[in-house]
């Protein structure tokens, strides 16, 4: 008689719970599942909805911590054009304008940068630019900003320009240091972002706890020097139209970087701080569940009810809306 032992089974997965709800004329058609964790002022968890700790790719959420890294590498960068490094610029005139400016500052060229040809980010941007007869170009994508600032201290340290992509690169293992030390946890994990640069996975907690690093950090060093470029200038972070824009104009000492699939970061200027994935990936939900974390920090007004309004249209006429549900 042979027997056999079943594997032992692992721990259960964690089952985000529903973070927003899609309601249309009165029906509830659809759920947006996530996970969210708040910190309080003292870094504390303060709330922790679904898995908090375990690795996901923050995105863009990330770029703040980029953009330490180039400063750290020597790089000087202030103002706008820090703000710039660090931003998902919605391809504006004035973005465009900026990131073709550093560019020929540090004396690079259009086709120096890696980024994937693409649209304005900005749905009115993308349309006015190909009613002008534009293509996708390599400075229009979203991150050029980024990928500017990455090439100049490229050229400054003298590394390699044409790898500064590859994880192993000087510049991306300094990168991943200073996400280490802003999050407190090791990355777990590298991937690619969509712009091609490497991307570290931390926790939700940890992408919490690097927004809250950056605005009490130093006065004078990398980290708060990026979060007060992108404080200064959130126009040149996200664009006119954008709910990082509007809050960090609105709130003193906010500190808000969006990222894809549907990730959000956020801190005060007292520390407290918070950080979400939508579970699918859903922009739609952002705004909702963020204006709703807000709410729970303590902060609101028009801002957070600006960002928080996702109408459902039936033809030209509101008939729903998508909802935080916690």
């Amino acid at each position: 008689m042979t027997t056999s032992t079943a594997p032992a089974a692992g721990p259960a997965p964690v089952i985000p719970p529903v973070l927003a709800e899609v309601v249309r004329s009165g029906f509830v058609e659809g759920h947006h599942r996530g996970s969210l964790v708040v910190l309080a002022a003292d870094g504390s968890t303060e709330l922790a909805l679904g898995d908090t700790t375990s690795p996901v790719f923050p995105r863009s959420s990330n770029k703040p911590m980029q953009a330490a890294a180039v400063l750290r590498a020597g790089l000087e960068l202030s103002g706008e054009r820090l703000a710039l490094a660090a931003a998902s610029h919605s391809g504006e005139g004035f973005h465009l304008d900026l990131v073709r400016t550093m560019l020929s500052e540090h004396s690079l060229a259009e086709g120096d940068l890696q980024t994937p040809p693409d649209l304005p980010l900005d749905p009115v941007e993308a349309e006015s630019y190909l009613a002008a007869g534009h293509v996708r170009d390599r400075v229009t994508m979203n991150c050029s900003g980024k990928h500017a600032a990455m090439i100049a201290a490229c050229r400054l340290n003298g590394w390699d320009p044409a790898t500064y992509l590859d994880p192993a690169h000087p510049l991306q293992q300094l990168v991943l240091a200073c996400v280490e030390r802003a999050a407190g946890e090791k990355v777990t994990a590298v991937g690619t972002d969509g712009c091609g640069a490497p991307l570290m996975a931390i926790s939700l907690t940890g992408l919490a706890r690097a927004f809250r690093h950056f605005v009490l950090a130093e006065e004078g060093s990398p980290e708060r020097r990026v979060a007060d470029a992108m404080r200064a200038h959130p126009e040149y972070v996200a664009g006119t139209r954008r709910p990082d824009t509007w809050l960090m104009r609105a709130v003193p000492g906010a500190l808000s970087k969006m990222g894809a699939e549907a990730v959000q970061a956020m801190a005060l200027p007292d520390g407290r701080a918070l950080a979400f994935k939508i579970d699918d990936g859903a922009g739609r939900a952002l705004g909702p569940v963020l204006a709703r974390a807000l709410r729970l920090l303590g902060v609101d007004g028009d801002v957070v009810a600006r960002i928080g309004d996702a109408p459902l249209l039936g033809g030209p006429v509101k008939v729903g809306e998508i909802r935080a549900t916690f």
